[in-house]
């Protein structure tokens, strides 16, 4: 059973929250600060981090970016104002895996979290077929691009990229269909698994951080390009050895 942790300082939308999550058979833990949501994720595992912006003490985006430092794979769904964009802005690009602002419906609030949790059950069954048997196709090398898929490690020109989970997903799947031109749409079905109208930034976002991280030049890419009113494909010619 999967154990999420919700963190908000409002105790009326937190037992709301962790009422509707129960109903998914969810394990549902509740902190009210910042500096105990710090202290929990680092001393427990969760599948799930269910991070509001506006915390007493330490804010979530504080948390949030502590967090990818001490725990790059821990996957943070930040809940924000709706009419806070800038919010929503610092939180993608402080490495939170996607976003939902106040006030949300409870099926929204359900889908959300059933969508990344399923992303982390597919890979955790990659890694269990894996073990059983070793799946070449597992390991994708493109040029001086080397990307394994079940220990997660990602290596450019022989240096390993610090990756999140999204990012790492992200790279993955535009690497492997290389040349291939995604909207922003497609990209949020196939990796975030739902397509929420509204949330192409999420895409936007994240894009930015894998090209500071994959790109020479991140204002001038060459391998996550961008295809002016389509989307974004995956150019071989940019890791060519």
């Amino acid at each position: 059973m999967d154990t999420i942790l919700v963190v908000e300082d409002d105790q009326d939308i937190a037992d709301l929250m962790i009422l509707n999550l129960q109903e998914l058979s969810l394990t549902v833990e509740h902190c009210l600060t910042g500096e105990l949501a710090l202290q929990k994720v680092i001393d427990n595992n969760y599948a799930l981090v269910l991070l509001d912006v506006m915390l007493p003490g330490i804010s979530g985006l504080d948390v949030c970016r502590q967090l990818r430092e001490q725990k790059p794979e821990q996957v943070i769904l930040m809940i924000t104002s709706r009419d806070s964009e800038i919010d929503r802005v610092l939180g993608l690009e402080l490495g939170a895996d996607d976003y939902m602002s106040k006030p949300f419906s409870v099926r929204e609030l359900q889908a959300r979290v059933r969508s990344q949790l399923r992303r982390l059950h597919l890979a955790a069954q990659r890694e269990q077929k894996h073990s059983q048997q070793l799946q070449p196709e597992q390991h994708l090398t493109i040029g001086e691009l080397q990307i394994n898929n079940t220990t997660h490690r990602t290596l450019l020109a022989g240096k390993e990229l610090e990756l999140t989970s999204t990012e790492f997903d992200l790279l993955l799947f535009l690497a492997s269909h290389p040349e291939q031109v995604f909207s922003r749409e497609q990209l949020l079905s196939h990796v975030w698994g739902y397509n929420h109208s509204g949330y192409e930034h999420t895409v936007n976002s994240h894009i930015n951080r894998l090209r500071n991280k994959v790109e020479k030049n991140a204002t001038k890419p060459e391998i996550v390009q961008t295809v002016w009113g389509v989307g974004y494909k995956f150019n071989k010619k940019g890791v060519a050895a």
